[in-house]
């Protein structure tokens, strides 16, 4: 039989909720539209609910999907209330807010604690945890933006980003095709292909391997403030410069991964190799390249994140008038701070869906190694 179960997220909401109606009303004096009491009542009731729920010996699928939907009730209550009161915020607000967002706390924990055995299950939670978990990253700073009063220069609510977004799509699809499908794809292979074959090449040349690793190292350290001006005035303003700089950053990741990978396969797998009369080829492309597959895929992910990066920042050095490093430099001098976040908010999408798709071709070709058969 399941026993009653106190948690100290449940705990501190109730605290919050008491703290809350004690301190009401929501809003200061001077709100242009302060909400009825009835609101703040309601969501009250939703986390008290909610808490007692997770307290009672239910299953955890249930306890996490009441707690899901009082979590967010609750901060869609809340936030509908800001509209016309941005800066009045009282303490009453916050306090519930914190009661929602403890709410949300438990309703992750209780999620990792299911263990689902269907394949689409475990797809799901996979993805509904960080989803929880990003979602009030965008919750708590909306709400702490506007019912604080924030500057709009300082930080813009994310609502006010999303807008800028859904009002400049045919700006940022260009700003997206410069920078990314020109400038980081076209240097990410040329960088990525040339550190690969340069580390088969040195793997198999002692002398190549000696002498440009340590070469390779010190060129990894060189700052990108200092290559792209270089890079601008070698190949010029468009896209080539920055995918110049893409190609330097990429290339020595891959190419000392690869050779530390190639050294992986250990010395009793080489010497079987060797009683079956292997050549050198045969015994790389049939034991050293699989067992060095982890490594490379480790390079890939690093610089699917690093070509990004090279490519926005060569942009801040000289481009043409189009471009995600070319607006943020541009529209930040003119204070334009939600189209800065906006083009930093669909950067930090292309990278995660590029490091994303690097990851799924990763579990793909590497299905054998235990870091994905555990996972």
């Amino acid at each position: 039989m399941r026993q009653v179960t106190i948690s100290w997220q449940g705990l501190s909401a109730l605290l919050c909720v008491i703290g809350a109606m004690a301190l009401l009303p929501l809003y200061a004096a001077g709100a242009t539209h302060p909400p009825s009491a009835g609101t703040a009542g309601l969501t009250a009731l939703l986390a008290i609910a909610a808490v007692l729920v997770s307290f009672a010996p239910f299953s955890a699928t249930l306890i996490a999907a009441v707690l899901f939907v009082s979590a967010h009730g609750g901060a869609w209550l809340l936030l509908g209330t800001l509209t016309g009161n941005e800066g009045f915020a009282a303490t009453a607000f916050f306090l519930l807010l914190a009661a929602c967002w403890l709410l949300a706390w438990r309703c992750v924990t209780k999620l990792s604690e299911i263990q689902p055995t269907e394949p689409a299950s475990q797809w799901l939670l996979r993805l509904l945890i960080p989803a929880i978990f990003g979602a009030w990253i965008l919750i708590i700073w909306e709400a702490i933006t506007r019912g604080a009063g924030i500057p709009f220069v300082i930080l813009p609510p994310p609502s006010a980003i999303w807008a800028r977004i859904a009002g400049s799509l045919p700006i940022l699809g260009e700003d997206v095709r410069q920078t990314i499908f020109k400038a980081v794809l076209i240097g990410y292979i040329v960088g990525c292909i040339a550190g690969f074959v340069v580390a088969i090449l040195a793997d198999r040349v002692a002398f190549l391997r000696r002498g440009l690793l340590p070469i390779g190292n010190m060129v990894s350290a060189l700052p990108i403030i200092g290559v792209a001006p270089i890079m601008v005035m070698w190949f010029g303003f468009d896209w080539q410069s920055k995918a110049a700089v893409v190609i330097i950053m990429t290339f020595f990741p891959m190419l000392v991964n690869t050779v530390a990978g190639l050294a992986a396969s250990g010395n009793m797998e080489r010497d079987l190799m060797r009683t079956y009369a292997s050549n050198y080829w045969q015994t790389l492309l049939k034991l050293r390249l699989p067992a060095a597959m982890p490594f490379i895929f480790n390079a890939l992910k690093i610089n699917s994140t690093l070509a990004m990066i090279g490519a926005i920042v060569a942009e801040f050095f000289g481009t043409p008038i189009v471009g995600m490093g070319f607006r943020i430099s541009t529209e930040m001098g003119r204070m334009n701070v939600d189209m800065v976040w906006a083009e930093i908010a669909v950067a930090a999408l292309a990278g995660s869906i590029f490091y994303g798709v690097v990851a799924l071709a990763e579990r793909a070709v590497t299905f054998w190694h235990p870091s994905i058969r555990g996972g």
